[in-house]
């Protein structure tokens, strides 16, 4: 994944949404990170999630697989001089044990293979500490410009199937939360939900879509057939803007 999100690490950092405070503010509490505690964030990105963080003058350790994208975090997070940005994967970091509060991930946790990540938190972790993991969902059923939508992916990519076909979003939440409890390295998890939304123009929203890892991975004659029927249609029904609605997720564990 480093290369397809290493070649849009601009567009990344500036349509990317970031998290409700809400959630920054939860994340804090139900974890009981200390003021002076030590945070490890795994797939930093460019920092949107890791800046709220830094704000509140934690000590931080953030690793990122891609290149650009790092170096884009280091300049994001250049007032905070006790925030830390690796360019390694989680998976080659070699885990400082015990010696962080609290671990957070923020719509990244998902790339690395379970048995590998829920271990190597739990190792990282100091034995009050806790894990917090986030993303940012699309809250189903799709409505509107969304479900609209789908007959242009229908026309241009069939074989990425009907949204019928796929998870809800209350079902992808229950799978997260049964693979945290899985690992068998955590108490019980508390699961919040933030709804909120963004309105895009519609380069804006090309440019978001051109940050997903599915949409980044067609032909690129592909992608740009895509990209002009999506386009066409905000224009000619939307009046070139989208709302898009946001359900952000949070998952908050203690290590057992």
């Amino acid at each position: 994944m480093e290369k397809i999100f290493d070649g849009v690490a601009r567009e990344y950092d500036e349509v990317r949404p970031g998290y409700p405070e809400e959630l920054i503010e939860d994340v804090v509490r139900i974890s009981g990170v200390p003021a002076e505690g030590r945070i490890l964030e795994v797939g930093c990105g460019t920092g949107q999630a890791t800046i709220p963080f830094a704000k509140r003058g934690y000590e931080m350790l953030c690793l990122d697989i891609g290149k650009e994208l790092v170096v884009i975090a280091r300049r994001n997070c250049a007032p905070y001089p006790k925030v830390e940005i690796r360019n390694v994967s989680f998976e080659e970091w070699k885990p400082e044990e015990g010696f962080f509060d609290l671990l957070i991930s923020a719509t990244a946790f998902h790339w690395i293979p379970a048995e590998i990540g829920y271990l190597k938190a739990a190792q990282a972790l100091k034995d009050t500490g806790s894990i917090a993991l986030f993303w940012n969902m699309h809250p189903t059923p799709y409505t509107g410009f969304f479900s609209d939508v789908q007959r242009v992916y229908r026309s241009v990519v069939p074989e990425w199937g009907d949204i019928s076909d796929i998870p809800t979003t209350e079902e992808k939440i229950r799978e997260r939360e049964a693979v945290i409890d899985g690992s068998g390295l955590f108490g019980k998890v508390e699961v919040r939900r933030y709804p909120w939304s963004r309105v895009f123009t519609k380069e804006q929203y090309i440019k978001l879509l051109d940050t997903y890892s599915d949409h980044r991975s067609l032909e690129p004659p592909r992608r740009r057939e895509l990209y002009d029927g999506i386009g066409e249609l905000l224009e000619e029904e939307y009046g070139g803007a989208v709302t898009r609605p946001y359900l952000s997720v949070l998952y908050v564990a203690e290590k057992r």
